[in-house]
């Protein structure tokens, strides 16, 4: 896959980010979220390691984007590139430090892989269907948020020995919120 490939839904991503407002310290009562930022960039470690990023749509609707590195054990690494839409219809906490929004989302990913197990030398791309569920630790006085997230991915595969896939992946990260 080529790099100028992997990089295009973060420029698209990025284009969008110049006429964001700022929302850090905005909150609302009781149990409904409200983004405290609109753009932010972190790392992400897990499935998979690399750069994650999200960008508010609204108070409660986001687009998270990664670029990384995913493997399984000592074979099938490779590079991955996903986009998900999440809803966070609920915060679980609001205390005045920090939210505690729940959130769920679908979206989709490519992972370009080699599979270098005992048996097989073997490679393939994978197009997968994610359903990414997690919570987050929006701080309201910083402007930083810390995530963990569990992801279902459903892989279909393109030129290796199997046909389907499922996985579980799991990560943890931090982000920077830049407005």
């Amino acid at each position: 896959m080529k790099l100028s490939t992997a990089l295009l839904p973060l420029l698209l991503v990025a284009i969008f980010v110049g006429d964001a407002d700022a929302r850090r310290g905005r909150r609302i009562g009781g149990r409904q979220y409200v983004a405290n930022g609109t753009f932010g960039l972190g790392l992400e470690l897990g499935g998979p390691t690399g750069l994650n990023g999200k960008y508010f749509l609204s108070d409660s609707g986001a687009l998270n984007f990664g670029l990384g590195a995913n493997g399984y054990g000592r074979s099938r690494d490779g590079i991955h590139l996903y986009l998900d839409y999440l809803w966070h219809p609920v915060s679980l906490a609001n205390p005045p430090e920090f939210q505690l929004p729940f959130y769920i989302g679908i979206g989709g990913r490519l992972w370009d892989f080699d599979d270098n197990d005992d048996r097989f030398v073997d490679e393939g791309t994978a197009f997968g269907i994610r359903v990414p569920v997690g919570v987050a630790f929006d701080f309201n006085n910083i402007p930083l948020d810390i995530f963990i997230q569990v992801t279902p991915t459903l892989d279909f595969y393109r030129g290796y020995r199997d046909d389907l896939g499922f996985w579980f992946d799991f990560s943890l990260g931090i982000r920077y919120w830049f407005n």
